[in-house]
């Protein structure tokens, strides 16, 4: 069984930025602990696995440890391979069939649209031991989409956070965020820590951003921002808040392309052949 397999730079138009996922193309749908397997062998934030189900898509992500319910980076780079590939013509719509619903995405040129459910939560107490593995001071924080979203008073506290991973990974995920510094290009900016799920830090995240975009829509009175995620590849989307939905827009890179090549038989034991493109 050949996969054909293809590393991508999402959220970014230049190569080495951006969050890289990982996306397989199948005839059929695998097993899920081969899925898994794989994605452990990619060891990226997340693999997506896309096979085609009629005119639409089925479409799935794990992380190296575990199957998640969304992810858009991974999704953007799906995306870029179907219309790159010419597996969907350039424009036509792209609809996906996964965990979190029917997801669609658009092309305008360079720039790749998803339409993505919109998450709002309610105001909590930051849990004391979090502060302090964070090192920050919330200004508010909400619990939304089975994570804490903690507003902060600056970019600078944003950038500066250094949270202790092997700790934090004992609680939900954490978004921090915060509105960004006067004359600056973007609207607010943000940084997601994962390690419950075997992500210590995502570098850019389109999930996150479900929540962070009618936060931030609320608090700024405006529905369409520019935002920024600091990692340290960091990542830059365009976001607008349309009813109950999110539509998320950015760019992508195809970096590495190759096959998993997979003896049915023996599934533990594969070989990966991949070759470097850009």
């Amino acid at each position: 069984m050949e996969i054909p397999f293809f590393q991508v730079d999402a959220f970014t138009d230049v190569p080495f930025k951006g969050n890289p996922a990982a996306v397989c193309i199948t005839d059929e749908a695998l097993p899920e602990t081969i899925m898994q397997q794989i994605a452990a062998e990619n060891n990226l934030a997340e693999t997506a696995f896309v096979s085609r189900d009629k005119d639409d898509f089925k479409l799935r992500w794990f992380t190296p440890v575990t199957e998640v319910p969304l992810c858009g980076h991974a999704t953007l780079a799906t995306a870029h391979i179907l219309w790159q590939q010419g597996l969907v013509a350039p424009q036509q719509e792209i609809r996906f069939d996964t965990q979190s619903g029917w997801l669609t995405t658009a092309r305008d040129g360079d720039w790749i649209t998803l339409d993505f459910p919109s998450f709002t939560g309610y105001a909590v107490q930051l849990p004391q031991e979090i502060r302090e593995i964070l090192g920050v001071s919330p200004l508010h924080t909400e619990y939304v989409f089975n994570r804490f979203v903690v507003e902060l008073a600056t970019e600078a506290e944003v950038y500066n956070a250094n949270p202790d991973f092997s700790r934090l990974a004992a609680h939900p995920k954490v978004v921090i965020t915060a509105r960004a510094d006067k004359g600056s290009e973007f609207d607010f900016i943000s940084r997601f820590f994962a390690p419950c799920i075997g992500i210590n830090e995502d570098p850019v995240t389109g999930s996150a951003h479900c929540c962070l975009a009618p936060y931030w829509a609320a608090k700024l009175g405006k529905q369409e921002m520019l935002a920024y995620q600091a990692s340290a590849r960091g990542g830059i989307m365009k976001v607008k808040v349309n009813g109950d939905r999110v539509l998320m827009s950015g760019q992508a890179v195809t970096l590495i392309k190759g096959t998993y090549t997979l003896n049915p038989q023996r599934y533990a034991s594969t070989v990966l052949h991949r070759s470097r493109v850009h």
